[in-house]
């Protein structure tokens, strides 16, 4: 079994039905609260990563993986339920959504929980030579009016090349590119911001023009892709390096 192991975590797929069960907790833990399984069809179409405290063997963050061939089977995926993506029916490369993305709700250092998976994803993405990662990044809650200033530096910086640009498919959503003309906060964007997203975007990431509003799992979430090839030289090999030195 391949694992990546820094001083505090270990990052590795699942290997059992015990694995994903423990996955399946957490992310109900963080997306519905309480005890119990966020469970659905794509589960079993996935590989799922899980990072454990390496003291405690605690789960502490998860997420899973949904691999194409290429854009063909763009329909296939979780996102396609909520955004039409025919646009990028075209991309030619294999591409993964990355899906479920949480980290327990009682850890304090979420930043290493969340390098370690980048680093883990980044061994996967050169393994299997992936074009293009995307999937959902959610907001907690509902309420678009949490959320103004990011909406807004979205908008001002984020969207998607029109050539790759997701339309409206979902029943409820906050088309926020062509209805806000706040000018963002920078300082209030980014603490609102969730982590995952901020990541992506870091790395040359970009998002739809719009929210969906998301009832079942109570979050706001925004269609995010990011092309391997556009991630800056310094970040792949900040990436590269963590994973090649833990990786046993």
């Amino acid at each position: 079994m391949q694992t990546l192991t820094t001083s505090c975590y270990i990052a590795r797929f699942a290997e059992t039905e015990d694995d994903i069960r423990a996955a399946q907790a957490l992310r109900h833990r963080c997306f519905r609260g309480g005890d119990g399984l966020d469970a659905d069809a794509f589960d079993e179409r996935c590989r799922h990563m899980l990072i454990e405290d390496r003291l405690t063997q605690k789960l502490v963050g998860c997420c899973r993986l949904l691999q194409l061939e290429s854009g063909a089977q763009i329909g296939d995926s979780y996102a396609a339920q909520f955004y039409e993506l025919s646009a990028l029916q075209t991309y030619d490369a294999p591409m993964i959504e990355l899906g479920r993305f949480c980290i327990a709700p009682d850890v304090s250092d979420g930043a290493d929980i969340l390098r370690i998976a980048w680093a883990m994803m980044t061994k996967y993405v050169e393994e299997d030579d992936i074009g293009m990662l995307f999937g959902c990044s959610s907001f907690q809650g509902t309420d678009a009016a949490r959320y103004l200033d990011t909406f807004a530096m979205l908008r001002d910086r984020h969207l998607a090349p029109k050539r790759w640009l997701p339309r409206v498919k979902a029943p409820m959503v906050f088309r926020y590119a062509q209805r806000m003309r706040r000018k963002p906060d920078t300082k209030l964007a980014l603490r609102s911001m969730p982590p995952l997203l901020r990541s992506y975007l870091v790395m040359g990431g970009w998002v739809s023009d719009h929210a969906v509003v998301d009832h079942d799992l109570n979050t706001l979430h925004v269609f995010t892709g990011l092309e391997v090839r556009a991630v800056p030289a310094a970040r792949t090999r900040l990436l590269r390096a963590v994973s090649g030195q833990a990786f046993g």
